[in-house]
């Protein structure tokens, strides 16, 4: 592990198939954006270190499969998780209708209770929205997500989503700390910011 690195933190991309859920992993960590990318099969992983108020964290980034025939992989890939990034995409109204379906897949495979879950509406670049931003905002808080719209394509609010959800589970200390409890780590506390930030408004904090 890195002298200076905080934690590692293992993330999770969720949703319908399609949604852009690789296309975001892949502005993440390596800002670019394929528009002919194949579906994942199974799992993709990806590893980035970033750093937040002063933190570093390492963060190891499950990319999943959103079809259904791949659901058997689903247990080994939420234990453990410390952070959830749920997408759908607002151009498509089912894929946000199945947001449902995907909480209660979080409920009964996660292994922890105070888990950080984010909600990124993707695909904002284009026209044909079907979703509207507030439902999606109401749609988070009324299950005490954090929100984000956001898009692979043209950038909008990728970076903002992964640094608020790192942000959220630095600050939930059972979270992470147990990890890390033998290795005389120590919480750098810069200036306590909540909401806005570097992501100039984009992310609704709850």
């Amino acid at each position: 592990m890195d002298e200076d690195v905080l934690t590692t933190l293992k993330i999770l991309i969720i949703g319908e198939s399609g949604v852009g859920k690789s296309s975001l992993l892949l502005r993440f960590t390596d800002d670019t954006f394929d528009p002919e990318l194949a579906a994942t099969i199974g799992v993709d992983f990806k590893v980035k270190t970033i750093s937040v108020d002063g933190n570093k964290a390492k963060l190891a980034i499950w990319d999943t499969a959103g079809q259904e025939r791949f659901r058997t992989l689903t247990p080994s890939y939420y234990r453990g998780a410390q952070g959830v990034i749920l997408v759908y995409d607002v151009t498509r109204r089912d894929t946000f209708v199945k947001l449902d379906n995907w909480l209660n897949e979080l409920e009964t495979y996660c292994t922890r209770n105070d888990i950080v879950n984010m909600l990124v509406g993707n695909k904002i670049d284009k026209e044909n929205r079907e979703v509207d931003r507030n439902e999606g905002l109401k749609f988070a808080r009324k299950h005490s997500m954090l929100f984000i719209e956001a898009s692979a394509k043209t950038c909008d609010g990728v970076q903002c989503a992964f640094e608020e959800l790192v942000e959220k589970i630095i600050q939930t200390p059972g979270l992470w700390e147990s990890e890390n409890q033998n290795k005389g780590m120590k919480l750098s506390h810069r200036e306590e910011s909540h909401g806005g930030g570097a992501c100039g408004g984009y992310c609704s904090v709850l």
